[in-house]
């Protein structure tokens, strides 16, 4: 299953990610994916295994072009030529002259202008044709109106926090707005492990295995089918071989509009992953004043 972005270029809508995954499980990880049947990988630079994913990649019986790859820049690495520079050593370490989908990992609010930059430089990227696609991650519709009121190229992707139980709807509906595709970090809620106080996992929510049942699926896989059947992209992970399998079998299972309502109806406003407008240029340790 393929989802056709803004620019026209197809991208694998289910996706495999590799967020927290040391780099000595994110090789095999990746081979067993590529194997299973995956086709898009993501990645990001903060995440420290670039280097494992192209290996993985070039070791796969594979053929370079059937995958598409995605990763991100840090916020560390925002200006113009600092963002031509990240992008040369991501290319580098996954070992490919061109990256499919190219990301700002996070807007930076007290530094916007760094933001543009960096976006300018992805936009630079694309027009040289270094990169196929570029988009966004964890943009807020305040930063999407800001961006595009001072660059050229619509995201094609905006890669946010969504499972049912944080849904974010006003991000998704600006997006559909500009034409910008949702993709779906945490996807099956795996961040909703709270440690502490009131909350509970997503999948031993009772609507959620309740559907799963009625179709003979897992709730992670009833999750993912969510996300697919409402037009959005999905990054699950896992270091496990039959969590792999589990996440990639999705393609046989229809979810009816019943269904698709029940689970819009878990949710519960609450993000737990980082709040967008938290983040700053000292938390990624680069000295250089805030606004």
């Amino acid at each position: 299953m393929k989802l056709t972005l803004n620019n026209g270029v197809e991208m694998p809508a289910l996706g495999f990610g590799v967020f927290q995954t040391a780099p000595e499980e994110t090789v095999t990880a990746v081979e067993t994916a590529l194997h299973t049947g995956y086709r898009h990988i993501d990645t990001a630079a903060a995440y420290g295994n670039e280097r494992e994913v192209g290996e993985a990649i070039q070791s796969s019986d594979v053929d370079r072009s059937e995958i598409f790859i995605e990763t991100k820049l840090w916020i560390s690495d925002y200006g113009y030529d600092q963002a031509l520079h990240a992008f040369d050593k991501s290319a580098g370490k996954l070992g490919v002259d061109r990256i499919d989908l190219l990301l700002l990992h996070q807007p930076l609010p007290t530094r916007f202008d760094l933001t543009l930059d960096a976006y300018r430089a992805l936009e630079k990227l694309l027009a040289d044709g270094r990169v196929r696609a570029i988009g966004v991650s964890n943009f807020m519709p305040e930063h999407l109106d800001d961006l595009l009121k001072n660059t050229t190229v619509v995201p094609a992707v905006n890669q946010i926090e969504v499972h049912p139980y944080f849904a974010q709807p006003d991000v998704l509906a600006a997006d559909a707005a500009h034409r910008i595709l949702s993709q779906a970090w945490s996807p099956i809620g795996g961040i909703t492990f709270y440690r502490e106080g009131a909350g509970g996992s997503t999948l031993e929510d009772r609507t959620i295995i309740g559907i799963g049942e009625a179709h003979g699926k897992t709730p992670a896989q009833v999750m993912l089918r969510w996300h697919l059947q409402q037009g959005r992209s999905a990054i699950p992970k896992s270091t496990r071989p039959e969590r792999i399998a589990e996440n990639f079998d999705v393609f046989d299972l229809e979810l009816t509009d019943v269904e698709l309502a029940a689970i819009d109806g878990l949710g519960r406003g609450v993000r737990r992953g980082p709040e967008p407008a938290s983040i700053t240029l000292a938390s990624a340790g680069r000295d250089i004043p805030e606004a």
